[in-house]
């Protein structure tokens, strides 16, 4: 398994795993699969081209089959500057339980843990998604809420978790 930065060259493979992931986990995304379908190959083609060291996707490849994503992003404004969020962690069901999550958060974050000043790293989990959280807590993050009906997906209401991995502990 490879696991690596996503180019603009992956743009088709990553569309598909993201529609997938709302096909098979809807409770675990905001995005519907009509906000999804709305946004085009070339756009996702875009936004992996320009998002340099602060807004990136990493993916767990087998051979040439992309099977695990991962994105993060740095906040932008001068006041926010310190924090980054994960976003979108998916593994294909298959590959789950076979260390492809851990491996994508790993290198994630060892591209993350040098850019200057960032302070904190945040992520949402559903509640629902006992695994992905226990993966979370495992390499070091810290729940700090739960916001009930964070998401309703058709009738159901799915609550979210906010976890936080501070780099710089006081």
């Amino acid at each position: 398994m490879e696991i690596r930065r996503l180019a603009e060259s992956d743009a088709q493979s990553l569309w598909n795993l993201r529609l997938l992931a709302l096909e098979t986990d809807p409770q675990s995304f905001a995005e519907s699969l009509d906000d999804h379908r709305q946004v085009s190959v070339h756009t996702f083609a875009e936004r992996l081209g320009s998002g340099g060291n602060e807004s990136f996707v990493v993916g767990a490849l087998d051979g040439s089959a992309l099977i695990g994503m991962a994105g993060f992003y740095r906040e932008q404004r001068p006041k926010l500057r310190h924090k980054a969020w994960i976003w979108g962690v998916f593994v294909s069901p298959p590959y789950r339980g076979k260390g492809a999550g851990r491996s994508l958060l790993n290198t994630l974050l060892e591209l993350a843990r040098p850019l200057p000043c960032l302070d904190c790293i945040l992520l949402d989990v559903a509640t629902t998604q006992e695994a992905a959280r226990s993966l979370y807590l495992s390499l070091g993050f810290r729940s700090f809420g739960v916001e009930p009906r964070a998401l309703k997906v058709g009738d159901a209401y799915v609550a979210e978790e906010h976890m936080v991995l501070e780099l710089h502990p006081a």
